[in-house]
């Protein structure tokens, strides 16, 4: 397996836009839920492109396949605290709408690259 260029991946590159646009969304909460859900939602964040950034680092298709899956995982933690914030009213539907799709669109290209990884 040839080693993957960082910053050549898409999915890493729009991952890392994800974590501006998280830091700048969770900037706004409640200050009591600092160590709380903006700690955790932060971390969830960073872990995506960070998992895949460690997986592009190894040079064995199993290994990277096995952080492209922790930063799945990482992204549906994500996924499922964006939606708290909207059920515990910290944020309106409409505020986290395009962090959920952005988080989709990596999520589906995550899937496709492991695919093409394995199959590669």
């Amino acid at each position: 397996m040839k080693a993957h260029k960082l910053h050549n991946l898409l999915i890493w590159k729009k991952s890392m836009a994800l974590v501006k646009e998280v830091y700048l969304l969770t900037e706004k909460l409640p200050s009591d839920e600092k160590y709380g859900l903006i700690s955790q939602i932060r971390r969830c964040a960073i872990s995506i492109p960070s998992n895949i950034a460690e997986g592009a680092g190894r040079n064995n298709v199993k290994e990277f396949n096995q952080f492209l899956r922790i930063a799945t995982g990482s992204s549906y933690e994500l996924e499922t605290q964006l939606l708290l914030l909207v059920d515990l009213h910290f944020k309106n539907q409409d505020e986290i709408a395009p962090l959920l799709d952005n988080l989709n669109e990596i999520q589906k290209m995550i899937y496709k690259f492991k695919n093409n990884l394995t199959l590669g």
